[in-house]
């Protein structure tokens, strides 16, 4: 790709700047206070595309947050490549956590820190960055779509109608997404599979008010020991999950796969050492790139009730909740499993207490096949500018909107992340490398060449 190092080394500094601007506006779509925050984002990313060379940039409204659409149409004949991503962010919370300010983008260690800095604002700039220096240099060998939401980080609710609504505006080739990562900086790899995500949130009440435990406890039921236990009881001994049905719709993955997946590079010292563990625990029989890839999970997000201010409270809590969600592999159907949870939770409770189970937001998981054209042009890109090809991976994380996306427009999706393990997303000091934020502004050119290219091929072969 002519120039395009040239043209990063030249602008970096402006790049990083308008990256931090970005990084700067706290876009949190779960928090109803940011709303006005997402509004800022959205002008952002618009007035930035614009900037890059679209022909046209429109914020649309949705039920909830908005929408970026905006797009560059060079030629009919041409292929149409989608580039999805998503400016909102999750909660910084612990705030005392966070070695810098969440919102005021900092460098270290080559790296820049903040909350969204990978997840997914960092990653979206570099696909602004890599469109302007394609319109720049006269490169650019297709038309380019750009959506941009903002309501990823909460399951994306609304914009499976946005989609079914604007069809005709979306009609692409493929969608190109930077919302995974990759093995390490020197192990390229491409996402061929995401899991899908069921989510909830449980309430349990027991007395009318809370009690004083000392003359009451012995006599009423703790909801806080009985949410412990009922949750305890969703796993068994193996770390198989307990839900009738759940298993029902689980494909195996094959011998042959698993063994290819095995050849991913891994060292489970490294890995525990990160992350301050003795030792591993999961689903027994699976390795720990098949636990975080291929198999479903059970997990609680979050739980509280009672006190839980300094010093002592002798309180027997009225109520208790907590947040749980289920990672699901393909073919696992996320309101089935909501469902199913919803009902075996409500009826195992005791009659002591009573259950509410709230079902949240879900997706379906996706797998991306390894032998199409826009697979292999990524292929291709990654080998031009890393040197080696890239290892398909099976993610254990979920982009819910993948999978509504062909059932929708009929499109499948090509996952070219950047990110790695250690960016810290979702938690305190997220990160994000700046090796990494170059050398996605550097590959993603050579996606759009390389699929040029094929999709070219493939149309003068046609009888």
């Amino acid at each position: 790709m002519k120039q395009i190092n040239e043209y990063i080394a030249s602008n970096k500094n402006q790049m990083l700047e308008e990256l931090f601007q970005y990084l700067r506006i706290p876009s949190i779509s779960s928090i109803a206070d940011h709303k006005p925050d997402l509004y800022r984002a959205a002008d952002y990313v618009k007035a930035s595309l614009l900037k890059a060379g679209v022909d046209k940039a429109e914020i649309f409204e949705t039920k909830g947050n908005p929408v970026v659409y905006a797009e560059k149409l060079v030629n009919p004949q041409w292929p149409t490549i989608l580039v999805y991503a998503h400016m909102d962010v999750m909660p910084v919370d612990p705030v005392d956590k966070w070695a810098s300010a969440p919102f005021e983008p900092e460098i270290r260690e080559e790296k820049i820190f903040a909350r969204g800095a990978d997840d997914d604002k960092g990653q979206s700039f570099m696909h602004i960055k890599a469109f302007e220096f394609l319109i720049k240099t006269n490169q650019l060998p297709c038309n380019v779509k750009f959506m941009i939401e903002g309501e990823e980080e909460i399951g994306s609710p609304n914009l499976p109608a946005f989609c079914q609504e604007h069809k005709e505006m979306l009609k692409a080739d493929v969608i190109l997404v930077s919302d995974t990562g990759m093995l390490a900086q020197d192990i390229p790899s491409i996402t061929s599979g995401l899991r899908g995500l069921a989510y909830w949130e449980v309430e349990i009440t027991g007395p009318n008010r809370d009690l004083h435990s000392g003359l009451f406890g012995g006599a009423v039921a703790n909801p806080i020991n009985v949410l412990a236990k009922m949750i305890a009881q969703m796993t068994d001994e193996n770390g198989h999950i307990t839900i009738p049905g759940f298993y029902d719709d689980v494909i195996e993955v094959s011998a042959e796969e698993r063994a290819l997946m095995a050849k991913a590079p891994y060292n489970e010292e490294n890995y525990k050492k990160a992350l301050a563990l003795n030792e591993l625990s999961g689903e027994k029989g699976y390795t720990t790139q098949e636990r975080t890839g291929i198999r479903p999970t059970f997990d609680v997000c979050g739980i509280w009730g009672g006190y839980t201010g300094e010093g002592a409270k002798t309180v027997l809590p009225s109520k208790a909740f907590a947040k749980i969600s289920c990672r699901l592999v393909p073919n696992q159907e996320h309101h089935k499993i909501a469902n199913l949870f919803k009902s075996h939770f409500e009826a195992m409770a005791p009659k002591s207490v009573k259950v509410e189970v709230k079902i949240l937001h879900g997706g379906q998981g996706y797998v991306c096949p390894t032998d199409t054209a826009p697979y292999l042009a990524a292929e291709k890109a990654y080998t031009a500018t890393f040197g080696k090809r890239p290892v398909p991976v099976r993610s254990g994380g979920s982009i819910p909107i993948i999978s509504d996306f062909e059932r929708i427009l009929g499109i499948k999706s090509v996952l070219m992340g950047f990110g790695l393990e250690s960016d810290a997303i979702h938690s305190p000091n997220e990160n994000f490398p700046l090796f990494n934020f170059f050398k996605g502004i550097e590959t993603i050119p050579w996606f759009y060449h390389y699929y040029a290219q094929m999709m070219q091929e493939q149309r003068n072969n046609l009888p």
